[in-house]
């Protein structure tokens, strides 16, 4: 499907935005072993979280999916089924990373494939410390999907993240809940720890402490209610639509503003960017807020360090606001987005350099000249979701329009992103 989007005159809105991708992703896993039912209110219904809600379901679990309710029928920590089929993934590198370290502890052995996409993935970053535990997983491709996962007993270990990943992590940790003594993961830099906030709240035992992340063995877990608040990597989208367009003023309600995700309002008040957060609250251990978002005259930064991965999804948008700021930005310490649905230093120099756009590209990120106009034309996806929405961004304070192919990839993670969009005007 192809998209095109107008330049938009100023926006003053008071939106919602979907549900958070990783907690909707880990409500559905951890409410599958958790004994009894887990009601989740909020719930994203884009295709990655879907594609995680039929994995369990091909694992035994019985699921109701009525819009954005989701409750799922948990059987306890030892309640899943051999599958009769392959799980497909689909386009989901959250899905197939964690089920590889909760499917490395059961009795039963199974197959696990995705798209085209996910077959470029790495899976050697948890096939290592999986194996290491005692975990029988086999790449048939080279270190990438499909993989053979073959049920074994697993051990604790000690394991030192070489880099920053909640992915990693959080199959480690789902890992741990099948293993012999206690697991410990240490963290040089934060990731997201959406996983051991809601684990905790099922009943695990997991404790950081500074950055030395140990789970103690449990007996079981236990299904509770689970509200799922918007995500903060959809909600940056309008954030920076609004601090780029004149006289706009947005507001975005019920945003999930855990620290290890608000990178990229940290990144943008650094810049310059007039965000409130109101109305700060605690729901399901996740603290949320609203955020009040005005246009903003932005200066150029550096970003680079611990900063990376608590913004690592929204650095595309992030580029986009930088070639509108005051001097020259400066990404860098970012490799990882070049493993990501598409090369994303690669591709967002592409697609915004048919706007017009002159952005350098460095081993580890881009160097990005600050000021400049562009000009609306015809843009790729690369089937990459943020990379179709950060260019629509781009597309409203461009000169003429932008169109945008195979722009229907968004329902990866923001299935109503173009209807919210058109909504400003």
């Amino acid at each position: 499907m192809d998209i095109t989007i107008r330049p938009i005159d100023k926006i003053n809105s008071v939106i919602t935005v979907p549900g958070d991708k990783s907690i909707s992703h880990r409500a559905v896993m951890f409410g599958s072993i958790a004994q009894g039912d887990t009601e989740i209110s909020g719930f994203l219904t884009g295709d990655d979280c879907m594609s995680t809600i039929s994995c369990f379901k091909k694992l035994g679990i019985d699921i109701e999916v009525k819009g954005e309710n989701v409750v799922v029928h948990g059987k306890g920590l030892h309640g899943l089924t051999a599958p009769t089929e392959l799980l497909d993934v689909g386009n989901s590198g959250t899905t197939i990373r964690l089920i590889s370290g909760l499917l490395s502890g059961q009795t039963f052995d199974c197959r696990l494939n995705g798209d085209a996409s996910i077959q470029k993935r790495p899976m050697n970053r948890v096939i290592k410390p999986l194996s290491q535990m005692g975990a029988k997983i086999a790449s048939t491709n080279d270190g990438y999907a499909p993989l053979a996962i073959t049920g074994a007993k697993l051990k604790g270990i000690e394991y030192h993240m070489p880099v920053a990943s909640a992915q990693v992590k959080s199959s480690i940790l789902l890992a741990s809940l099948y293993a012999e003594g206690e697991t410990v993961v240490i963290e040089d830099m934060p990731s997201r720890d959406h996983t051991e906030i809601m684990l905790n709240y099922f009943g695990a035992d997991i404790i950081n402490e500074n950055g030395r992340i140990t789970s103690h063995p449990v007996k079981e877990l236990y299904g509770r209610p689970l509200t799922v608040p918007g995500d903060i990597s959809s909600a940056a989208f309008f954030i920076a639509a609004a601090l780029l367009t004149p006289d706009s003023e947005i507001t975005v309600t019920n945003v999930g503003i855990n620290k290890t995700r608000t990178g990229i309002i940290d990144a943008f008040l650094e810049m310059g960017a007039d965000i409130k957060v109101i109305n700060e609250r605690l729901a399901g251990g996740e603290l949320v807020g609203d955020l009040v978002v005005k246009t903003s005259k932005l200066k150029a930064i550096t970003l680079g360090g611990d900063i990376i991965p608590r913004m690592i999804d929204e650095i595309p948008v992030f580029v986009v606001a930088a070639l509108a700021a005051e001097g020259t930005t400066v990404v860098k310490d970012a490799q990882e987005l070049k493993v990501k649905e598409s090369n994303r230093i690669a591709t967002m120099i592409e697609e915004l350099g048919k706007m017009g756009a002159k952005i350098t590209e460095t081993d580890d990120g881009m160097i990005i000249e600050g000021g400049q106009k562009l000009t609306g034309g015809t843009t790729y996806s690369h089937l990459d979701h943020r990379v179709a929405m950060s260019v629509a961004v781009a597309a409203l304070n461009a000169k003429g329009d932008t169109t945008i192919t195979d722009a229907d990839c968004v329902g990866i993670s923001f299935p109503n992103f173009y209807e919210l969009l058109n909504s400003l005007r």
